[in-house]
């Protein structure tokens, strides 16, 4: 049982950056992995970046050496810095944590990237 709160969307210019976080409560002491997915008007929903406990990070081609995935594991916290982003980038962004029935979701934030 756990609960996840995204925030940190909003507009942004094509090249600009914003940083996500994602706050998880609830039965939280034995997460382990967790990560960011985006889903676009449309189209389906993907993996973003996720990040393990210790630290071990994986990133989808899209986004590498662009987003950066952090966690901060004493406010119960995972981060998406998002640097250098593109129109394509819009999309409504989930964090995610493994879980029965497929997992815990956060409610999405929106990030629009456009001029």
């Amino acid at each position: 049982q756990v609960q996840l709160v995204e925030s940190g969307g909003g507009l942004v210019q094509p090249g600009g950056s914003l940083r996500l976080s994602c706050a998880a409560s609830g039965s939280i002491f034995s997460i382990n992995t967790m990560g960011w997915y985006r889903q676009a008007p449309g189209k389906q929903r993907d993996m973003v970046a996720a990040i393990t406990r210790g630290g071990t990070t994986i990133y989808a081609d899209s986004v590498k050496g662009r987003f950066t995935i952090s966690r901060d594991n004493a406010k119960n916290t995972v981060y998406l810095q998002m640097n250098s982003l593109k129109p394509e980038d819009t999309a409504v962004y989930y964090c995610k944590t493994p879980g029965a029935g497929g997992g815990y979701w956060g409610q999405g934030t929106q990030v629009t990237v456009s001029s």
